[in-house]
Protein backbone atom coordinates (compact mmCIF):
# COMPACT_ATOMS: atom_id res chain seq x y z
CA UNK A 1 0.00 0.00 0.00
CA UNK A 2 1.59 3.24 -0.87
CA UNK A 3 0.23 6.31 1.35
CA UNK A 4 2.17 9.02 -1.44
CA UNK A 5 4.83 9.53 -3.74
CA UNK A 6 6.87 12.49 -4.71
CA UNK A 7 8.65 13.27 -7.97
CA UNK A 8 11.57 10.35 -6.58
CA UNK A 9 9.78 8.06 -4.16
CA UNK A 10 7.18 5.88 -3.14
CA UNK A 11 6.30 6.17 0.84
CA UNK A 12 4.50 2.77 1.43
CA UNK A 13 3.78 -0.04 4.17
CA UNK A 14 7.00 -2.18 4.82
CA UNK A 15 6.42 -5.75 3.17
CA UNK A 16 8.24 -8.85 3.16
CA UNK A 17 11.12 -7.79 0.31
CA UNK A 18 12.80 -4.83 2.15
CA UNK A 19 13.92 -7.22 4.81
CA UNK A 20 17.54 -7.15 2.32
CA UNK A 21 17.90 -3.27 2.06
CA UNK A 22 16.86 -2.60 5.66
CA UNK A 23 19.72 -5.21 6.68
CA UNK A 24 22.00 -3.00 4.58
CA UNK A 25 21.98 0.25 6.93
CA UNK A 26 21.08 -1.28 10.31
CA UNK A 27 23.50 -3.77 10.28
CA UNK A 28 25.41 -0.94 11.22
CA UNK A 29 23.52 2.27 12.09
CA UNK A 30 25.14 5.52 11.32
CA UNK A 31 24.64 7.67 14.30
CA UNK A 32 24.83 5.40 17.84
CA UNK A 33 21.56 6.58 19.01
CA UNK A 34 20.13 4.15 16.07
CA UNK A 35 21.95 1.37 17.97
CA UNK A 36 18.85 0.10 19.66
CA UNK A 37 17.48 -0.63 15.81
CA UNK A 38 20.58 -2.84 14.98
CA UNK A 39 20.29 -5.87 12.75
CA UNK A 40 22.13 -8.79 12.79
CA UNK A 41 21.54 -10.87 10.20
CA UNK A 42 18.58 -11.55 7.36
CA UNK A 43 16.35 -13.82 9.68
CA UNK A 44 16.13 -10.45 11.60
CA UNK A 45 15.51 -8.45 9.17
CA UNK A 46 12.63 -10.37 8.23
CA UNK A 47 11.11 -10.35 11.79
CA UNK A 48 11.76 -6.92 12.03
CA UNK A 49 9.86 -5.88 8.33
CA UNK A 50 7.38 -7.92 9.63
CA UNK A 51 7.04 -5.94 12.41
CA UNK A 52 7.34 -2.86 10.86
CA UNK A 53 4.27 -4.25 8.23
CA UNK A 54 1.74 -4.01 10.96
CA UNK A 55 2.54 -0.89 12.56
CA UNK A 56 0.96 2.11 11.21
CA UNK A 57 2.99 4.68 12.71
CA UNK A 58 6.22 3.11 9.88
CA UNK A 59 6.87 4.08 6.91
CA UNK A 60 9.25 2.76 3.99
CA UNK A 61 10.99 5.04 1.75
CA UNK A 62 11.76 3.50 -1.16
CA UNK A 63 12.65 4.69 -5.18
CA UNK A 64 9.79 5.46 -7.10
CA UNK A 65 12.05 3.62 -10.16
CA UNK A 66 13.45 0.61 -8.43
CA UNK A 67 10.85 0.13 -5.71
CA UNK A 68 13.98 -0.28 -3.37
CA UNK A 69 13.95 0.42 0.33
CA UNK A 70 16.24 3.54 0.92
CA UNK A 71 15.07 4.68 4.96
CA UNK A 72 12.13 5.04 7.01
CA UNK A 73 9.98 7.39 8.42
CA UNK A 74 7.83 7.26 11.31
CA UNK A 75 5.01 9.40 13.18
CA UNK A 76 3.47 8.48 16.73
CA UNK A 77 0.54 10.26 17.80
CA UNK A 78 1.24 9.48 21.64
CA UNK A 79 -0.25 12.01 23.47
CA UNK A 80 -3.68 10.82 24.69
CA UNK A 81 -4.48 14.43 25.34
CA UNK A 82 -3.86 16.37 22.75
CA UNK A 83 -4.29 13.82 19.69
CA UNK A 84 -2.84 16.79 17.38
CA UNK A 85 0.28 16.36 18.24
CA UNK A 86 2.46 13.96 16.84
CA UNK A 87 6.67 12.63 17.00
CA UNK A 88 8.57 12.04 13.64
CA UNK A 89 11.63 10.58 13.27
CA UNK A 90 13.37 9.06 10.36
CA UNK A 91 16.60 6.87 8.91
CA UNK A 92 17.89 6.49 6.32
CA UNK A 93 20.65 4.49 4.15
CA UNK A 94 23.90 6.90 4.12
CA UNK A 95 24.56 5.03 0.57
CA UNK A 96 21.75 7.88 -0.56
CA UNK A 97 22.71 10.49 1.65
CA UNK A 98 23.83 14.29 -0.11
CA UNK A 99 20.85 13.46 -2.72
CA UNK A 100 17.68 15.31 -1.37
CA UNK A 101 16.49 12.15 -0.45
CA UNK A 102 15.73 12.62 3.33
CA UNK A 103 14.15 16.07 2.86
CA UNK A 104 11.50 15.14 0.13
CA UNK A 105 10.49 12.16 1.89
CA UNK A 106 10.14 13.86 5.48
CA UNK A 107 8.46 17.19 3.52
CA UNK A 108 6.01 14.41 1.93
CA UNK A 109 5.40 13.13 5.92
CA UNK A 110 4.97 16.19 6.77
CA UNK A 111 2.27 17.04 4.35
CA UNK A 112 0.24 14.18 5.28
CA UNK A 113 0.35 14.68 8.90
CA UNK A 114 -1.14 18.36 8.36
CA UNK A 115 -3.32 16.95 5.44
CA UNK A 116 -4.78 14.06 5.89
CA UNK A 117 -4.38 13.40 9.95
CA UNK A 118 -4.93 16.87 11.50
CA UNK A 119 -2.08 17.06 12.77
CA UNK A 120 -1.68 20.85 14.54
CA UNK A 121 2.37 20.05 15.90
CA UNK A 122 4.93 17.86 14.54
CA UNK A 123 7.70 17.52 16.86
CA UNK A 124 11.38 15.67 16.48
CA UNK A 125 13.98 14.56 18.74
CA UNK A 126 17.31 14.94 17.26
CA UNK A 127 21.19 14.07 18.95
CA UNK A 128 23.46 17.32 18.98
CA UNK A 129 25.76 15.20 17.04
CA UNK A 130 23.60 14.06 14.16
CA UNK A 131 24.40 17.53 12.23
CA UNK A 132 22.23 16.13 8.95
CA UNK A 133 19.12 16.08 10.52
CA UNK A 134 19.59 19.27 12.36
CA UNK A 135 19.95 21.02 8.92
CA UNK A 136 16.99 18.55 7.60
CA UNK A 137 14.74 20.18 10.45
CA UNK A 138 15.94 23.71 9.84
CA UNK A 139 15.84 22.87 5.73
CA UNK A 140 11.81 21.98 6.56
CA UNK A 141 11.15 25.02 8.93
CA UNK A 142 11.31 23.56 12.10
CA UNK A 143 12.65 25.18 14.67
CA UNK A 144 14.78 24.06 17.65
CA UNK A 145 12.56 24.38 21.22
CA UNK A 146 14.96 23.29 23.71
CA UNK A 147 18.00 21.28 24.41
CA UNK A 148 18.02 17.91 26.80
CA UNK A 149 21.08 17.19 28.61
CA UNK A 150 22.40 13.90 28.74
CA UNK A 151 18.92 12.69 28.17
CA UNK A 152 19.42 9.59 26.25
CA UNK A 153 21.95 6.84 27.52
CA UNK A 154 23.02 3.58 25.77
CA UNK A 155 26.06 1.27 26.04
CA UNK A 156 28.96 2.10 23.35
CA UNK A 157 30.55 -0.76 21.35
CA UNK A 158 32.86 -0.76 23.69
CA UNK A 159 31.13 -1.25 26.72
CA UNK A 160 30.67 2.28 28.43
CA UNK A 161 27.38 3.58 29.23
CA UNK A 162 27.08 6.81 27.11
CA UNK A 163 24.81 9.82 27.95
CA UNK A 164 23.46 11.99 24.50
CA UNK A 165 22.67 15.52 24.51
CA UNK A 166 19.41 15.60 22.96
CA UNK A 167 17.59 18.33 20.45
CA UNK A 168 13.72 19.58 19.87
CA UNK A 169 12.44 20.55 16.63
CA UNK A 170 9.32 21.14 16.35
CA UNK A 171 7.09 22.68 13.33
CA UNK A 172 3.03 24.31 14.17
CA UNK A 173 0.82 23.84 11.25
CA UNK A 174 0.77 27.28 10.64
CA UNK A 175 4.11 27.73 10.49
CA UNK A 176 4.02 25.21 7.80
CA UNK A 177 1.57 26.44 5.93
CA UNK A 178 3.21 30.03 6.03
CA UNK A 179 6.34 28.40 4.05
CA UNK A 180 4.68 25.72 2.01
Amino acid sequence: MIFTTTPRLHIRAFKHDDAPALLDYLASPAAPCFQDEKLRSLAEAERDVAKRAADASQFAVCLQQSDRLIGHLFAENRDEHDRNTWSVGWHFNPRYGGQGYATEAVAALFAFLFTEKAARRLYAWVEDYNVASQKLCHRLGMRQEGCFREFVSFTSADGEERYDNTLVFALLKKEWEAVA
